[in-house]
């Protein structure tokens, strides 16, 4: 199963797609041509994950020191760049990549992005390049910080060009808005699997992935015979 962006997928299909049963948010080079984030921008997030540009850049908050004995807080402390022992945590690897393509030693990381809408519900955000690095002072604590943007290339079938509406990624507000408001179930036939964010109005007709009212769920049979009927 090829994900596209927009699809919603439960953590068990999240996984099975991945081919590991995923434990972190930052996972630098899963395979070999691409790392993997979750992230999240609900209310109460742990990190601090922002969209910008139309959904075109994800501003994508680095990891904290893991929860061990005798660190009851981690957010108390700096976010790491190598172990006590010197290896390079998840925020090093992703901070290495980033300055060794600005540096022009690597092309851009490609990093598959799932965003999480509730307990167990996943949204596809789709392939970004990881363009830049760096460390925020915020508070009492420096934390990274990490800019991708959204690639023109989806992995999409040879031949075939991406749509318009597979080049902004929804906001999670607004993804969480629509959730809600159409009760996780295809608008048409009420169906509770294979979702899809369905644009309403199409990107090319003056449509948006900002507001609400231009996007709906849909079940993948409806959304392909909406695609049909678009002239």
């Amino acid at each position: 199963m090829n994900p596209k962006p927009g699809d919603i997928l439960t953590y068990l299909e999240l996984c099975l797609i991945e081919g590991v049963n995923l434990q972190r948010g930052m996972n630098f080079r899963l395979k070999a041509d691409y790392s993997v984030v979750l992230m999240s921008a609900r209310p109460g997030a742990p990190y601090t994950d922002i969209v910008q540009d139309e959904g075109k850049t994800l501003i994508y908050e680095g990891h904290d020191i893991p929860r061990t004995k005798g660190i009851k807080d981690p957010k108390q402390y700096d976010q790491p760049l190598a172990t006590v022992n010197g290896k390079l945590t998840q925020n090093g690897f992703f901070h290495v990549a980033a300055k060794g393509f600005q540096n022009g030693e690597n092309l851009p990381e490609r990093v598959k992005v799932y965003d999480k809408l509730r307990n167990g519900i996943w949204a596809y955000n789709g392939i970004f390049h990881l363009l830049d690095s760096w460390i925020e002072q915020t508070q009492d604590r420096k934390v990274f910080k990490f800019r991708l943007e959204l690639a023109s290339d989806q992995n999409v079938e040879q031949g075939e060009k991406p749509s318009i509406e597979h080049t902004r990624m929804i906001p999670s507000a607004v993804k969480a808005e629509v959730w809600k408001r159409d009760k996780g179930k295809c608008v048409i036939c009420g169906s509770n699997t294979n979702l899809h964010f369905d644009h309403i109005i199409p990107f090319s007709k003056g449509g948006s992935s900002l507001i609400s009212e231009h996007v709906q769920l849909m079940c993948a049979r409806h959304n392909i015979s909406k695609r049909d009927k678009i002239e």
